[in-house]
């Protein structure tokens, strides 16, 4: 199994990996998602560290359960070689109606075959008002007219 663009990364397709990375996520859909990551992926989320698409997938599931109208937008932050590191904000609501928008950086290292080997996530939750939000857009992936707001990162 392979999935271009692959390394070594230019600004183009570092640039592509990262929007076809939070197009997936959009989806909310751990089953296409975990197809990104090789079957003994490495995770560093918060403070949780998982291994292989079965934890991944049930870490996916858990969290999209709990995080409600999510969208999230990356922006790539550096790379080189087989390595992306990556700047990202999404906003969701709980089971209560409290919105948050979540801050985050991560650091990416993939295969050859284009695969994500490590994911190293650390993200910080901030309370917002309903009215606060700044991501609108249908749920799924962000459409390509719709850019990051000024000053989100």
């Amino acid at each position: 199994m392979s999935r271009p663009p692959f390394p070594p990364f230019t600004e183009e397709s570092a640039r592509q990996k990262v929007r076809m990375a939070e197009d997936a996520w959009n989806t909310r859909d751990p089953d296409r998602v975990v197809l990104a990551y090789t079957e003994d992926t490495f995770w560093r989320n918060r403070s949780e560290f998982l291994r292989g698409r079965g934890e991944i997938h049930a870490f996916l599931t858990r969290k999209w359960q709990r995080e409600n109208d999510y969208r999230l937008i990356k922006s790539l932050w550096a790379f080189t070689g087989n390595r992306i590191a990556v700047r990202f904000a999404y906003e969701w609501h709980d089971d209560a109606g409290q919105w948050f928008r979540s801050y985050g950086n991560e650091n990416w290292q993939f295969t050859e075959a284009g695969l994500m080997a490590e994911r190293h996530a650390s993200i910080n939750d901030v309370p917002i008002e309903a009215d606060e939000r700044l991501f609108h857009w249908p749920s799924g992936p962000r459409p390509e007219d719709v850019a990051p707001p000024p000053g989100l990162f």
